[in-house]
């Protein structure tokens, strides 16, 4: 069954393609406050998740990017074109714009939801420079790493070494005020983001530089710019569909995604049944499973209750005019 036989590509070549969740449990052992932030991140969440608390802004939020190239060959320093073909479908999938969301199967049509979310290349920079939100920093390090709480070497398990100049990285820009995007060459995994709630010098996204975009170095099946929807996703506090616990014990805290047995993989078929959840089965066209990129295509109004809440907390500075000046 293609749950339990991951996609194998010449570059990736991991049953786990995004590594968020190992940096969550990083920052669960070794960062004191933040699970009490996160606590109080899921609080909200839940409460916006249910219906007992309400979105009240009804414009769009629309977050400045800041894309991060740290490049050890010429290959990974990726053009200025293949980063505006990512911003353009950041920006139809959490708008709803994209034209295969017709594909979503009739019994979750009236549920997939525009996010009401969109992004741009910041304009200006922390010094108030004009700049065209993309930095490049070429490195000696030839492969950079998520962090993996379960590696023994220190560094191994500290991860982020692409987010600081001193390890060969990039510093990120002040995260209460951007959305800091790294690519590199990241290793075994395509990307990897910090839930809310975490330190800022490491919050953002990481994607690996054949993730990444439409265009140039990025490598079917995953050359649809869907890996950094599905971490922006996790960067709003989304959780994977299937819960982070397989068979069928998992929960992404989001009471209109079906529970299903864990990740799902390449091209499904409506309906894929687990977990007992006939008879429309799985959401595999979901961003937040793992299927190729052309095979997921929306998000529900679930998901979106759940990221608009971050908007009164953890990510309230991007709705006021600190964010709009960046």
């Amino acid at each position: 069954m293609s749950h339990e036989i991951p996609l194998r590509t010449p570059f990736f070549d991991h049953v786990d393609w995004c590594g968020t969740m190992n940096a969550h449990q990083e920052l669960l052992d070794t960062t004191p406050d933040y699970a009490d932030n996160r606590a109080l991140i899921e609080e909200s969440a839940s409460a916006y998740e249910s219906g007992e608390r309400r979105v009240a802004r009804a414009e769009v939020v629309n977050i400045p990017v800041v894309v991060h190239v740290v490049y050890s060959n010429d290959e990974q320093n990726i053009s200025d074109a293949q980063i505006y073909s990512q911003i353009e479908v950041l920006n139809r999938d959490f708008r709803k714009r994209n034209q295969d969301v017709i594909n979503v199967p009739g019994v979750w049509q009236g549920i997939a939801a525009d996010a009401r979310i969109s992004f741009h290349l910041a304009a200006t920079d922390p010094l108030n420079r004009p700049t065209n939100g993309i930095t490049r920093t070429r490195t000696t390090v030839t492969g950079f790493s998520a962090p993996d709480p379960r590696a023994l070497d220190p560094e191994k398990r500290k991860g982020n070494q692409v987010k600081f100049t001193q390890s060969g990285g990039q510093d990120a820009w002040p995260a209460n005020a951007y959305l800091n995007i790294w690519v590199c060459r990241l290793n075994e995994l395509l990307g990897y983001a910090q839930f809310p709630g975490g330190p800022g010098a490491t919050d953002g996204v990481v994607i690996t530089y054949q993730g990444f975009g439409t265009n140039g170095t990025a490598t079917a099946p995953f050359n649809g710019g869907r890996t950094a929807t599905h971490e922006v996703g996790h960067w709003l506090n989304l959780r994977h569909i299937w819960g982070d616990r397989k068979g069928c014990t998992g929960d992404d805290f989001v009471a209109d995604t079906p529970n299903q047995v864990g990740p799902n993989y390449g091209n499904q078929v409506f309906p894929h049944v687990t977990c007992g959840n006939g008879p429309n089965g799985d959401m595999f066209m979901n961003y937040m499973d793992y299927t190729d990129d052309a095979a997921m295509f929306m998000f529900t109004e679930g998901q979106v209750a759940r990221m608009h809440s971050t908007f009164d907390n953890a990510r309230m500075t991007f709705t006021t005019p600190l964010a709009v000046l960046a």
